[in-house]
C-alpha cells in the first residue's frame, strides 16, 4: 500500500504523490516512512531525501533542514529549503560550506544556542556537498 508523500519548501510545492517508502534524514538517523507507520513529528536534518518504488530509489531530493509529519497513510515534509539532487551545484554547495564554517569560526562559544544554530548550518552545508557529488 502506499504511502502519500507531500515535500513543501517556503518557495514551493516540490512533490505531493503516492510512493512506496520514502527515506527521510531526521536529525536522529534515516528513518524510513512506509504505510502503516506510527505518526510522529521529527526535526530534519540537512540531507538526502529518498524516494523508492518497485522496492529500488526512484527519486532524491536534498532538504536544508525543516521537519516531518509521519501518520499512517502519509509523510508531509515541510523543508527549510529542498530541491532535486540533480539541480544541486557542487559550487554553490562548497560556497555554502565556506559561509558556514566562517560563521561557525566567528560563533561565540560560550553562547550554546548560537553554537547549535551554526553547527546545524554547517552540518547542512557539508550533507550539500555530498547531495551535488551523488547528482
Amino acid at each position: 500500500m502506499p504511502v502519500a508523500l507531500e515535500i513543501v519548501s517556503p518557495a514551493r510545492l516540490l512533490l505531493s504523490r503516492a510512493v512506496e517508502m520514502v527515506v527521510i534524514p531526521s536529525a536522529d538517523g534515516d528513518l524510513g516512512v512506509q504505510q502503516g507507520r506510527a505518526p510522529m513529528i521529527v526535526a530534519l536534518r540537512g540531507g538526502t531525501i529518498t524516494i523508492y518504488e518497485n522496492g529500488a530509489a526512484v527519486e532524491k531530493l536534498f532538504v536544508a533542514g525543516g521537519f516531518a509529519e509521519i501518520t499512517p497513510d502519509r509523510c508531509t515534509v515541510l523543508a527549510q529549503e529542498a530541491l532535486p539532487v540533480a539541480e544541486v551545484s557542487r559550487s554553490a554547495a562548497d560556497k555554502r560550506v565556506a559561509a558556514a564554517e566562517a560563521a561557525y569560526n566567528t560563533t561565540d562559544k560560550m553562547d550554546i544556542v548560537a553554537l547549535d544554530a551554526a553547527m546545524d548550518k554547517l552540518a547542512s552545508a557539508r550533507a550539500m556537498v555530498e547531495a551535488a557529488q551523488a547528482a
